[in-house]
């Protein structure tokens, strides 16, 4: 079976940044949201508004 190196070396460091908050989600996600803020970069939302008539 081919194995893409990229993708092996990007799963690897998935697991490792996983690893190192011990997979904890919640960990993890509050580790992006604190990047995200400090990156300083403007966050666009694209969720749908309400009152928008769907047809």
């Amino acid at each position: 079976m081919y194995q893409d190196e990229i993708v092996e070396e990007i799963h690897r460091i998935r697991q490792e940044y996983s690893r190192s908050f011990n997979h904890d989600l919640e960990a993890i996600f509050a580790d992006l949201q604190k990047k995200q803020a400090e990156s300083g970069m403007k966050v666009v939302n694209l969720s749908r508004k309400s009152g928008i008539i769907k047809y």
